[in-house]
């Protein structure tokens, strides 16, 4: 028999999983996650890892309790390390308590991970603290599913009052706690989503939270906070401050590479949706690689236009009988990202061009005599032939090799169609490369991105856009990944151009 760890995942914020659940994630066999644990976190545990859903709503449960720990006692005995995945954490009204008796019952061997409960997270994400020295020292939590069973005789005069689950019950509860005494100006909130970009938050009174409620519509999952503390929101408020929050970002970088992208976005309050329409793939046939790469040595330049080129490169390399002792010629690099591949090689870069486009790369070299220079030119199948045109123009040989290929995912047309025509379509959409255009073109079509704003990475991708009838609203003025976060912010707010 294997192990079953419970782990909190936290209020819903991905990055607010503790270092340890991370870890066992990483090493689960089969994960059975909630309703309430953010689906990010699945992408930590193996690609062959069992991901089972066993989460329930309001009157919809995909699994009865029981049903669920006879999964997990089934699967430890399969010999399987299992990860129940929880929201927030598994014993603040998560029925964690039911489920580690289980496995104690069964003979099963279990742990309990803890993880940041919703109100804490709330707290920190809303400006709200549970606790202050003017204000409150006792913090009461209760769940509102059954608001008869409160006593609220006890409960109704908290300082600071916390509900899970008890939206809506919210005009009820108000009533309760206003027959008990409380002021009818008692500030109250009701935050939806929290620490989530696409977090909810509505603050009220004691006496009109429920109409407010109502009145914007808001639906479970959602947690009630109440007391004095919530005057403090207003100063403190921080998050839903963040330049992009609520602004939800389609990201179309590969699996490998969206993640720097993805989480500048993320940390100025953005909602990332990754949609990857480009795979990287090795060369369709090797032999010119590896034909350049056993005369490595004869080569005077070596020229790299991205790090995909560098990583398959070097990849190809360290398959070879060669190595990087072949390596004589000058290195130029084009973009800071290439470069810090290079040097992480601890290999010199000799030249860099000031903007990080072939035409002034080709305005770098001038300095340079190239005739009768040989120059290996690895880089991707289909890319502009004005680097290695130019450099001929300059009487330099030019071996221009297929390092690498992109394809488009297979999953990617259903994925774009559920991200368009979702309840809540995204507001923009980056492209960083004129290939992640024509494969965002041919999975979803036209119309979805004349729907929506448009960030390009530079002048090349814009004009591939455009020549497709696309408006671009954000162009970058330096052509990497800070200068596309730089102009998506300048966009939503003209007041920062020239200060970023």
């Amino acid at each position: 028999m294997s192990k079953v760890y419970l782990i909190g995942a936290g209020p819903g914020d991905p990055d607010l999983i503790t270092c340890k659940g991370r870890r066992i994630l990483a090493e689960a066999g089969s994960v059975l996650y909630d309703h309430l644990a953010n689906e990010a976190l699945l992408e930590l545990a193996p690609p062959d890892a069992e991901r089972l859903y066993v989460g329930k709503k309001k009157a919809v449960h995909s699994y009865s309790q029981e049903e669920i720990c006879d999964l997990l006692i089934d699967r430890a005995r399969r010999g399987l390390t299992v990860v129940r995945l929880k929201g927030g954490d598994p014993f603040i009204f998560g029925r964690g308590g039911e489920e580690v008796e289980a496995l104690a019952d069964a003979g099963i061997e279990f742990e309990v991970v803890p993880g940041v409960t919703a109100p804490l997270g709330i707290a920190a994400y809303t400006g709200v603290p549970l606790t202050h020295r003017s204000h409150t020292s006792v913090v009461t939590f209760v769940t509102g599913h059954s608001t008869e069973a409160i006593d609220w005789d006890k409960v109704g005069g908290a300082e600071t009052l916390v509900v899970f689950m008890g939206l809506t019950a919210i005009g009820e509860i108000a009533r309760q706690i206003l027959a008990r005494g409380r002021a009818p100006d008692t500030p109250a909130m009701a935050v939806r989503w929290g620490t989530r970009p696409d977090q909810e938050t509505i603050v009220g009174t004691l006496a009109d939270i429920a109409s407010r409620v109502e009145a914007a519509g808001m639906k479970p999952p959602a947690t009630i906070i109440i007391g004095a503390v919530v005057a403090l929101r207003e100063k403190l408020n921080w998050y839903e401050r963040l330049p992009l929050f609520g602004q939800s970002i389609v990201v179309t970088r590969a699996r490998g590479q969206a993640a720097v992208l993805s989480e500048r976005l993320r940390a100025l309050g953005a909602a990332v949706i990754e949609l990857p329409v480009i795979e990287l793939l090795p060369p369709a046939d090797f032999a010119p690689l590896d034909r350049a790469i056993e005369r490595l040595s004869s080569y005077d330049w070596i020229i790299f236009t991205s790090v995909n080129g560098v990583r398959f490169f070097l990849d190809r390399l360290d398959r070879s009988v060669s190595d990087l002792r072949q390596l004589r010629g000058r290195i130029c690099a084009i973009g800071p990202a290439t470069r810090r591949a290079l040097e992480d090689l601890h290999l010199k870069v000799d030249l860099m061009p000031s903007q990080y486009v072939a035409e002034s790369l080709l305005e770098a070299f001038e300095a340079h005599d190239l005739a009768g220079k040989r120059i290996l030119l690895p880089r991707a199948a289909v890319a502009r032939d004005l680097i290695p045109e130019a450099l001929a123009q300059r009487s330099a040989m030019v071996d221009v090799v297929e390092a690498y290929r992109s394809s488009m995912p297979e999953d990617a047309p259903a994925r774009a169609r559920e991200i368009f025509t979702g309840v809540h379509p995204p507001q923009w959409v980056t492209f960083t490369s004129s290939s992640t255009v024509h494969n965002l073109l041919q999975a979803a079509g036209r119309a979805p991105l004349e729907r929506v704003r448009i960030a390009s990475i530079g002048p090349v991708t814009s004009k591939t856009l455009r020549s497709h009838g696309l408006e671009v609203h954000a162009e970058a003025e330096s052509y990497i990944i800070d200068g596309l976060v730089a102009a998506i912010l300048k966009d939503r707010h003209p007041a920062l151009k020239g200060s970023l």
